[in-house]
């Protein structure tokens, strides 16, 4: 249930109120008894987490965490670019094994 804003228009009293949503607005000041209350509109409430929180991996099926585990399995490829992005290049750092390719012109 939402928390909701009052303010009223006779004597300036300000307070919230906890109501259901399918509550009707209060209209009767609880400081002055005038029936001059007005519902405020409020930004809302932010969400706020507990815990160690809420990842998109919490609630995915056992089948996909499975699945996971054979890929982790699998031998990884060997690396198409080399150790430096200046691999095979006349830049390449010292000890690199790729071999070095001309500058195109």
């Amino acid at each position: 249930m939402p928390t909701y804003d009052y303010l009223c228009a006779a004597c300036g009293h300000r307070f919230e109120e906890f109501q259901s949503m399918s509550a009707k607005a209060l209209r009767k000041c609880p400081a002055c008894k005038k029936s001059k209350l007005d519902r405020l509109i409020g930004a809302g409430a932010g969400v706020i987490f507990k815990g160690s929180g809420f990842y998109q991996t919490d609630y995915r099926p056992s089948s996909y965490t499975a699945d996971a585990k054979k890929d982790d399995s699998s031998p990884a490829p060997a690396p198409a670019g080399g150790c430096a992005p200046t691999c095979g290049t006349p830049n390449a750092p010292a000890g690199c094994s790729m071999p070095k390719t001309k500058a195109k012109e």
